[in-house]
């Protein structure tokens, strides 16, 4: 059922006209009544309706974009792709959008936050990108937000997470399992038995789907995984750095080191090397994505690269209407291995 103005009011317990006055901004109201209009609009997820022309059209020209950590290259990329294919006539009576970049920072009350802002605003698309929450009462949240936005006219496409059941999202959902699963192959066919991994959140989608592709190696190969060899942490460099040192603590012969991603594998070169260890002569290390420093580093990655930059150019097209969605709605976009200076054989 449609929340209107007027339940807002009885919820708030006051008028029509000071719910009007708080939404527009237009008139001083006090402090408190103000929080409690939009304590109330929250409650009821009541979506403003904008001006008539946006009402005929049923969404704006904006475009929401929500990413983790828009320092971190990874999200950086695609959002810059998606903007890319957003920019250009194309909005209501030909004029530009307006994409926005949505910083949730890790955070799924911010996640949840946002959407309900660009559903009150409208929003003629949203791309949610990166890997999803695994937390059963979030999870249905955002597929409930997502069925309004859909069914508001909406076109919502997930980038590099999930596909969203019982929604009408189009998924481009990363291959995080199948390229976690060439990586540690591509170690263990070098020699490499005694393999730490470390990995990312654990309440992470792309967390939980790299490390069961690094398990999944390691039963096909019958090796068995020690509960030791796994250390768990943030997507960044002090997460790597500090995991290795642990690990190397907890076994002095561990010959390579699989990371989450390659922030976290730079944290690991940087404490082998403090540890008086070569990379790779003494231990090789793998990370994942290819972000643009790994062919940099000393030596040089090898990791899992994901098309970062094209997926996000398709999703913004999807978005945009300008390319059709996959059959049924989901691609799985693969990885590929870029094997580098950082593994090689074993010691001994």
């Amino acid at each position: 059922m449609t929340v209107t103005l007027a339940d807002v009011a009885a919820r708030a317990q006051v008028s029509p006209a000071t719910v009007s006055r708080v939404l527009n901004g237009n008139y001083p109201v006090a402090t408190s009544t103000r929080e409690r209009v939009l304590k109330a609009v929250d409650e009821l997820d009541y979506v403003l309706n904008g001006p008539a022309s946006a009402l005929a059209a049923a969404t704006s020209d904006l475009v929401g974009i929500l990413v983790n950590d828009i320092a971190d290259p990874f999200f950086g990329i695609m959002a810059s792709a998606i903007q890319s294919e957003i920019g250009g006539p194309g909005g209501r009576a030909g004029g530009e959008r307006l994409a926005v970049v949505c910083n949730t920072g890790g955070s799924p009350e911010r996640e949840l936050t946002y959407l309900t802002l660009l559903q009150r605003q409208r929003a003629a698309a949203v791309v949610l990108t990166g890997g999803a929450m695994e937390n059963e009462p979030h999870a249905a949240a955002v597929a409930s937000k997502l069925r309004k936005l859909t069914d508001a006219g909406t076109r919502v496409v997930l980038c590099g997470r999930p596909p969203a059941p019982d929604t009408a999202a189009i998924a481009l959902a990363f291959d995080n399992r199948g390229g976690g699963q060439r990586l540690t192959e591509h170690l263990i066919g070098l020699g490499h038995r005694r393999l730490g991994y470390i990995a990312g959140p654990e309440e992470r989608t792309t967390t939980r789907h790299r490390l069961e592709g690094h398990r999944a190696a390691l039963a096909a190969a019958g090796i068995e995984e020690d509960p030791r060899s796994t250390m768990w942490g943030r997507y960044d460099r002090t997460s790597g750095y500090e995991a290795t040192l642990e690990l190397l603590r907890r076994d002095p012969s561990l010959t390579a080191v699989v990371a989450a991603n390659d922030s976290v594998a730079l944290g690991a070169c940087a404490a082998l090397r403090e540890s008086g260890l070569r990379i790779p002569e003494d231990v090789s290390v793998a990370g994942f994505d290819d972000l643009p420093f790994s062919v940099d580093a000393v030596p040089a990655l090898t990791t899992v690269r994901l098309p970062l930059a094209e997926a996000g150019a398709r999703a913004g097209r999807i978005a945009m209407g300008r390319e059709e969605p996959p059959p049924g709605g989901t691609a799985t976009v693969r990885g590929e291995l870029m094997v580098r200076g950082s593994s090689g054989v074993p010691r001994g």
